[in-house]
């Protein structure tokens, strides 16, 4: 699934098939063999190269389908078989092809986010939050919070980070999706002055927030609950 999401992040954005053609080398088109699409491991054997012409492949294909099997193993572990298990691997599905998508392109496409937030919508319905609502308040939070600083800031949030954001409402709810923005606005800043500083990105260049967005949401939807009660003790005690 992982490699799978790697072709969707990268195709749908350029309107490209994502079934035709197969899995090719980017720089000398060379049509891959089955030896050479085993997940992670064929990227080991082949020392990060295409085995025809030589070139570097991108790490972010093994990264991206190492962490796919980690995060569907451990939602299994904390969920079993359960619908909120089938929640956690679309919302998970979601978030890794956002992830690729806004690192290649810096674009989420309206696309993917209105074929997932369909399909959570449907299954948040049917397993709702509690309180059933929670769903529906946390879309409608998580899309007016990142469109009011957008406004404000005048451009400083993308569209597709405003709609990303009513999707994870509708799978967290209002506290959670706050408790995600923040998260995800913090790991963002600390990176972004890192890279800075590294002089890797210069002051103003934009970094694309989609994939702190997902980790942060990520990290709220397993941990949320526990953050928010262990900070409210903290503060009490």
């Amino acid at each position: 699934m992982g490699s799978f999401y790697n072709v969707v992040g990268l195709r749908v954005p350029k309107k490209e098939s994502i079934v035709h053609p197969g899995s090719h080398c980017a720089s000398c088109q060379h049509e891959l063999k089955w030896f050479e699409l085993i997940p992670v491991v064929s990227y080991i054997i082949l020392k990060g190269k295409c085995r025809k012409c030589g070139q570097g492949v991108s790490l972010i294909y093994p990264v991206i389908e190492m962490l796919t099997g980690l995060l569907f193993a451990f939602s299994f572990y904390l969920l079993g078989f359960s619908l909120e298990f089938l929640v956690a691997l679309v919302f998970i599905s979601l978030l890794i092809i956002i992830v690729v998508s806004d690192i290649a392109y810096m674009l989420i496409p309206d696309s993917i986010l209105i074929l997932f937030g369909s399909i959570l919508l449907l299954l948040r319905i049917i397993e709702p939050l509690s309180p059933w609502w929670d769903s529906f308040a946390g879309a409608a939070a998580g899309f007016c919070l990142l469109l009011l600083i957008a406004v404000v800031s005048k451009g400083g949030m993308g569209g597709g980070d405003i709609k990303l954001y009513a999707v994870v409402g509708l799978v967290l709810g209002v506290k959670l999706t706050l408790l995600s923005f923040f998260i995800a606005a913090l790991l963002g800043s600390i990176v972004g002055m890192t890279a800075i500083s590294m002089k890797i990105r210069k002051r103003k260049e934009p970094i694309p927030f989609g994939p702190f967005i997902a980790a942060a949401s990520v990290i709220t939807y397993f941990f949320g609950a526990e953050l928010i009660n262990g900070y409210v003790n903290w503060l009490l005690y």
